[in-house]
């Protein structure tokens, strides 16, 4: 026998854990919100969240792991309006991938055109590790992307997002509003962003990622919270919630295990409605078309 032991094939980089998820997931289950990130690629000037290789080959092992089989490619802000991990990462990944990128609106239509037909399909203002974008640029860079079809998607604080709500519903274009909307980290405004949430979704043009809730809702209370929180969204606008990993979890030093987060989703949801959000949602969202 050989005296060096092989590690399991379920484990992935910066996931702890070599399980699979206890209950089977949907064929054309997509991750909604994972990153990579490549050392030979400049980070943006200022204090942005660096992180170690978090390659194609890294993520296609938590992929396997979890069942997955489409993922949506976030631009992190570490790489401010710098796409060239972003692209190719969709390059490698193929027609299983989307993007979601960072533009300003000084952005050249040459660019907007490679990151269209690499698969990108919408733009991110990340507005709490706060680097390239800026609210004041929603209207301007919304102008340019919305020929394209493209979403907007936010991640803010969340007396950010209660002050934006009119600002964003008329952009009159797709929203997305990352990680549960930051719901659990004012414990004062929790109330204020449940019925801003319900409102904006209410719309049909607004959409919640459900992903990283260690950002959504810290705390040893934090997923009785968000369970709470799913339950009642999905009771009356399930067709307007997506989830995602957020590999490679750069905000947390301490891995999470990534099928333990996706067996929360049995725990709040019925196969019916977990399969609307991992399967059917997201192909219209991120136009990933017939399965």
């Amino acid at each position: 026998m050989s005296q060096f032991t092989h590690p399991s094939p379920l484990v992935a980089p910066h996931s702890a854990g070599d399980s699979a998820p206890a209950q089977a997931v949907p064929a054309g289950a997509c991750d909604c919100h994972m990153h990579l990130y490549d050392p030979v690629a400049p980070y943006a000037p200022g204090p942005v969240l660096q992180h170690t290789q978090a390659s194609v080959a890294d993520y296609q092992r938590l992929q396997a792991r979890l069942g997955l089989t489409r993922n949506v490619i976030v631009q992190p802000s570490s790489y401010g309006v710098d796409h060239q991990v972003l692209l190719a990462g969709l390059r490698a990944f193929g027609g299983t991938a989307r993007g979601v990128a960072v533009v300003q609106p000084s952005v050249d239509e040459a660019e907007l055109s490679t990151l269209n037909e690499h698969g990108v399909v919408g733009v991110r203002f990340n507005l709490v590790q706060v680097g390239a974008t800026t609210p004041e640029m929603l209207a301007p860079v919304a102008e340019r992307v919305r020929p394209l079809g493209w979403h907007v998607q936010i991640h803010a604080r969340s007396e950010d997002l209660l002050a934006l709500e009119a600002r964003l519903l008329a952009l009159d274009m797709p929203i997305v509003i990352d990680h549960y909307a930051r719901v659990g980290t004012e414990p004062a405004l929790t109330p204020h962003i449940i019925d801003t949430v319900r409102r904006m979704l209410a719309t049909g043009r607004v959409w919640l990622k459900l992903s990283a809730p260690y950002i959504g809702a810290p705390g040893p209370q934090g997923d009785d919270m968000l369970g709470m929180f799913v339950r009642q969204l999905a009771a009356d606008h399930l067709e307007q919630l997506v989830w995602g990993t957020d590999w490679p979890h750069v905000t947390e030093a301490t891995k999470p295990d990534d099928a333990l987060l996706m067996d929360v989703l049995p725990q709040w949801l019925t196969d019916q409605e977990r399969r609307q959000i991992l399967v059917d949602n997201p192909a219209r969202l991120y136009s990933f078309g017939p399965r």
